[in-house]
């Protein structure tokens, strides 16, 4: 008889989070005493904010805290979540219309898996975060690629995801503002493609988690408000981490029609459970307090942005359009790649990532984790003299390219 494989087909086919990766390399070679400067996670560099952390140390003391509680969310969580959702995007929604997960990335694939059945497409814009296509096929969907540039300020048009579109297509992943490159859709744009989907009977997946920081003339919109005939078929999902600074407290939640939230509920009440109460305090006195602590990381946040842009476009080769919101820059290393640098000719992108690292001691991800080799992805949310020395050195390394 032959051996079984010790690893299942299913989670042997998914690859270990790129980002996290590099973040990891770039912390180990830290660690070993060398300069590193890491672009590479997306994560604020800016502490939680005080009275979020008060509010954790006094669910601490409270014993309630200290058992099981719903599954699927404190309830008073649900009911600010409600009203910031209200608040923020203009989104009416009712507490049961929400569960609270352990994170955006459970979020993510929990509402893929409560939708998709074997077989169900998923139209993905390219380029993508990288967890989207894993939790897709973890639930047994198959994606959909459709590849923007920055031609186009990686925007997706309504003809580019027709032409995607089979008789096998279920549900459109949709992203603004975008990890990773930082692009925004208008208003009218966020209308045109919702109305699209509608018209096709689509399901849509709406990742809002950057929803506060967008710059210049930029705005935000929420799908369902902008084409509410789609709000029953749309899933809106959302976190903390990026607008409070809170990337390891690990709280996100998915918004949606009642019987899909239910489902998915069903789904989080047998693989974890309620998210760990103290999390879920700090997340209500996040989501019930002001907006005063995004605004001002995304002032800094945006000194960050024209900082990066306005450098990387003075590498020959390099071409970074201005990303409109999230915290990430996307140039286009095309125009380098093939050139000798220091004895070297890297060919991709994922060979001038490593070659970076090498040489200049500086992390980034490479446009192969996110599906359009030929671009780094460089996280700005570091601090100010970090950035300037990271992309400093990166102009020095490429500026010997010949």
């Amino acid at each position: 008889m032959s051996e079984r494989p010790r690893i299942s087909e299913r989670i042997g086919g998914i690859s270990e989070s790129a980002t996290l990766a590099v973040d990891a390399k770039a912390k180990a070679m830290k660690a070993e005493g060398r300069p590193v400067i890491g672009f590479g996670a997306g994560e604020p560099d800016f502490p939680t904010p005080d009275y979020i952390v008060e509010a954790a140390i006094k669910a601490c003391r409270e014993p309630r805290f200290h058992r099981y509680t719903p599954a699927g969310g404190l309830p008073e969580l649900k009911e600010a979540l409600a009203a910031k959702t209200l608040r923020d995007s203009g989104y009416r929604v009712e507490p049961s219309q929400i569960l609270v997960t352990n994170g955006g990335k459970q979020a993510i694939y929990e509402a893929f898996a409560t939708m998709l059945d074997p077989g169900d497409e998923v139209i993905v814009i390219a380029p993508y975060w990288t967890t989207y296509p894993e939790s897709i096929k973890l639930a047994g969907g198959v994606p959909r690629y459709v590849v923007t540039d920055e031609s186009t300020g990686y925007l997706a048009t309504v003809e580019q995801l027709e032409a995607a579109r089979t008789e096998r297509t279920k549900v459109l992943l949709f992203v603004s503002p975008s990890n990773p490159t930082g692009a925004v859709y208008t208003p009218e744009q966020v209308r045109e493609i919702g109305r699209w989907a509608a018209e096709a009977g689509l399901w849509v997946l709406t990742d809002e988690i950057y929803e506060h920081l967008v710059y210049g003339d930029a705005r935000f919109s929420s799908l369902p408000v902008e084409v509410p005939e789609l709000a029953e078929r749309t899933v809106v999902v959302n976190g903390v981490a990026k607008t409070y600074a809170m990337t390891g407290w690990r709280v996100g939640w998915v918004i949606g029609p009642k019987d899909v939230v239910k489902a998915a509920g069903n789904l989080q009440s047998h693989a974890t459970s309620n998210v760990a109460n103290v999390s879920q305090a700090a997340a209500l006195a996040a989501v019930s307090g002001d907006l005063s602590a995004v605004a001002e990381m995304r002032t800094a946040f945006d000194r960050r942005r024209r900082t990066i842009v306005r450098m990387l476009n003075d590498v020959p080769g390099v071409v970074c359009p201005e990303p409109q919101g999230a915290f990430y820059a996307y140039p286009s290393v095309k125009g380098v790649l093939g050139k000798e640098i220091r004895g070297r000719r890297p060919q991709s992108s994922a060979e001038l990532a490593e070659l970076i690292l090498d040489q200049a001691e500086v992390a980034v991800v490479p446009g192969e984790a996110f599906g359009t080799p030929g671009y780094l992805r460089l996280s700005y949310a570091l601090g100010d003299a970090d950035l300037a020395e990271g992309v400093g050195r990166i102009q020095k390394l490429l500026g010997e390219a010949s």
